[in-house]
């Protein structure tokens, strides 16, 4: 019998109940998703466009087993700005600088294939061997850290206003603890819709809970529009007559090592995904087509002047929640993103949302990541008398944690800056000391128990 009690065939709860969770997994993922546009100045109907298919283009690649939705990375946040700066006007308003954002989204598009690459040598070496690279030692410390970087995003979010943030807080809990059926499988969405109406009220009665300026922007959206425009994708760069060769060339050495960082993430969330759900993703469908799903869709979204793509740890909490497990919700939350993509005011009403409201819900969100990691490293027996194991975990948490907030490690390469996270950091640092150090004894595959820290019924 399955301990974890969870749902792998969500067609039992039935078809409006899905439809709820797939509405929840939307909203998981949404606040997150439209802020990496807000930042870089690309389209937010374009971004959830291609959220939407890069997602669905996931799943076709991983034969339809993984439930995971693929959101904008905030990983190359850097690299767009750098090579594409916001521009300021005279009043200190930042606007996009469209005519340089396709040249970003260039290097975005070589980056997303290198995720090509590690793929193929998944295929070829086969995950034992290459997993050797990435041990509980490594992968649990890393999803740790990305659950405790995310979490000053949430109590930044929360101090915009706390009464509406705990608002949000308490109607999740409260439901996942003391709710019953369907209530118990929907807290995010019934955080959300809940905090969101208390605001509104509040707002109503003077509390100026809500931001009027979004507001407006809400009565003044259409109801349909197209998601992106021709000339700011890569074909119409490419068909510009002053193409600039040397900015593309300076993209692409600028953003393509990001890619790294993002990967070994990747692989830390197909960790924490196949942990939550108790199953062996890692094996089947196997790093190789995760991979391949979400590097094709970071290159898919870059030429039509969407963010990268990657696989969100919103939705791995949303998962870990509900206990509904079934891909086929996720996949309901990408048809869900793509209609929607094509109404500006369903993107102004989501952008209306008060910030609070998402950063209670973020803040419970981010700390089940970070829960996952604890428990990948506690279900691996991770024997932390050994002190390689603790060198090793130790300087990965605080690399994370300390460049996050100290900014991040800048070096130049020819004339371009490159800048590497925290994440980054840590997780080359881990991969490098467990190849360097004496002493591994993981090798994936002969423990049970072990890999993802579960107990693969499969």
């Amino acid at each position: 019998m399955n301990e974890n009690k969870g749902i792998y065939d969500a067609r039992s709860l039935g078809t409006s109940k899905m439809m709820i969770l797939g509405i929840q997994h939307m909203f998981a993922m949404f606040g997150a998703t439209v802020l990496v546009p807000t930042l870089t100045g690309l389209s937010v109907s374009a971004t959830l466009l291609f959220a939407g298919l890069g997602t669905l283009l996931f799943h076709f690649l991983t034969k339809k087993m993984v439930p995971a939705f693929l959101g904008s990375s905030f990983a190359f946040i850097g690299g767009y700005q750098a090579i594409a700066p916001m521009i300021a006007d005279g009043d200190g308003t930042l606007t996009a600088n469209t005519q340089l954002l396709p040249y970003a989204c260039f290097g975005v598009a070589l980056a997303g294939l290198l995720y090509v690459v590690l793929s193929a040598l998944f295929k070829v070496f086969g995950t034992k061997k290459v997993m050797r690279f990435f041990p509980p030692i490594v992968t649990g410390p890393i999803i740790i850290c990305i659950g405790l970087t995310l979490s000053s995003s949430a109590i930044t979010s929360c101090r915009a206003n706390w009464f509406i943030a705990l608002v949000a807080i308490g109607i999740v809990v409260g439901c996942n603890i003391w709710g019953r059926g369907m209530i118990k499988i929907i807290p995010i969405l019934l955080g959300v819709v809940g905090s969101y109406a208390v605001a509104a009220l509040c707002h109503m009665a003077g509390m100026n809970t809500m931001d009027p300026v979004k507001l407006q922007e809400l009565a003044n959206a259409p109801w349909i529009g197209l998601p992106f425009a021709y000339e700011n994708t890569l074909f119409g760069l490419f068909s510009r007559p002053d193409l600039d060769r040397g900015l593309l060339l300076t993209s692409a050495v600028t953003i393509m090592p990001l890619a790294l960082a993002t990967m070994v993430e990747h692989i830390g969330d197909m960790c924490a995904i196949s942990s939550t759900c108790e199953r062996n993703y890692l094996e089947n469908p196997g790093f190789h087509r995760t991979l391949l799903g979400d590097g094709l869709a970071t290159s898919l979204a870059s030429l039509f002047g969407a963010p990268a793509n990657t696989t969100y740890g919103e939705n791995t909490g949303v998962l870990a929640l509900s206990k509904v497990y079934d891909p086929r919700v996720i996949r309901i939350a990408a048809c869900l993103a793509i209609v929607f993509s094509f109404s500006p005011k369903f993107a102004a009403l989501v952008g209306a949302m008060p910030t609070a409201t998402m950063g209670g819900v973020s803040m419970v969100l981010y700390g089940m990541i970070s829960a996952v990691g604890v428990r990948n490293v506690v279900e691996n027996q991770v024997n932390f008398s050994n002190s390689r194991n603790v060198i090793i975990a130790a300087l990965i948490m605080v690399l994370a944690i300390g460049v996050n907030y100290s900014g991040p490690v800048s070096f130049q390469v020819g004339t371009a800056t490159i800048s590497l996270s925290g994440l980054a950091v840590s997780a080359i640092v881990g991969i490098a000391l467990n190849a360097i150090l004496p002493g591994q004894d993981y090798e994936f595959g002969t423990d049970s128990q072990g890999d993802t820290s579960v107990n693969f019924k499969v």
